[in-house]
């Protein structure tokens, strides 16, 4: 059976906060961006991938970045070994498929 490495992902309120935060938790760790959704309204949710330490202290980086700009977030969650059937969810977000 393969091993996923574990997602991060928090989802806050417009798109500065959302970049502050990603900026944030790939400088404190070393995790990859797997890409951005934008929810619905403003709200934003940006996912991480590596090692369950990694994707932990990237998500505390990234919500404590977004209080410090005065802004809340509203999710975040640290999934530690994702079932292999969440790629599926995931491929859709992922910056690869964005015609940049």
């Amino acid at each position: 059976m393969n091993t996923y490495k574990a997602l991060g992902l928090i989802e806050t309120f417009g798109i500065v906060y959302v970049l502050e935060a990603a900026d944030a938790m790939c400088k404190s760790a070393d995790v990859e961006l797997i890409g951005f959704e934008n929810v619905a309204s403003g709200y934003i949710s940006v996912l991480v991938r590596g090692d369950v330490g990694a994707c932990k202290a990237a998500v505390e980086s990234g919500v404590q970045a977004v209080k410090n700009m005065g802004s809340e977030v509203y999710s975040s969650v640290v999934i530690a070994s994702p079932h292999h059937d969440i790629e599926k969810i995931i491929g859709r977000y992922s910056l690869e498929n964005l015609n940049l």
